[in-house]
């Protein structure tokens, strides 16, 4: 698998993963959704928030393209359905933009201003995309414990499932 491959992979796993979180979400009331359970983010509305602030933030910095919040706890949408549907949405953004790097552009340089303390950074595409992933995941994680801590049964994010799944079979 080259690393065009992976990083489509990796694409449509986080799709697959988002809806698994969203759809348990869904099943929450909206106190539940927006209780403060002491995450990094405190409720799940604020690490569900935080995810798609963060991608909206990286996929400025990787297309020029899009809205980027100036915050890392910014609240883009407070109630789950709109959320839902802009993470749909930068979801299929995601997959999109990817599907058209080719390994040229992956090996490439970019560079950006951080958010935190507005420096400049220049870095290559490939290791930046993967910190990209890897943030979506590490968060998911958080919401999945979320969930749990508000009674709901645990949910099966493992990537090997995915891969499992129609579509997920090609990139395996």
């Amino acid at each position: 698998m080259d690393s065009h491959q992976h990083f489509s992979m990796l694409a449509a796993y986080n799709a697959w993963a988002n809806t698994r979180i969203y759809d348990a979400a869904g099943e929450l009331t909206d106190a539940e959704f927006a209780r403060d359970v002491g995450a990094f983010f405190g409720s799940l509305r604020g690490t569900l928030n935080h995810i798609l602030v963060a991608d909206r933030i990286w996929l400025k910095r990787f297309t020029t393209q899009g809205e980027a919040p100036k915050s890392l706890d910014a609240i883009i949408h407070p109630n789950l359905d709109p959320l839902r549907i802009a993470r749909e949405a930068e979801d299929k953004r995601i997959i999109d933009w990817i599907d058209g790097l080719d390994e040229e552009t992956l090996t490439g340089r970019f560079t950006y201003l951080t958010v935190t303390d507005m420096k400049t950074v220049s870095q290559r595409l490939a290791p930046a995309l993967a910190h990209f992933f890897n943030h979506q995941t590490h968060h998911r994680g958080q919401a999945h414990t979320i969930l749990t801590m508000l009674g709901r049964p645990s949910i099966v994010l493992d990537m090997v499932y995915f891969q499992r799944t129609e579509d997920g079979r090609r990139f395996a």
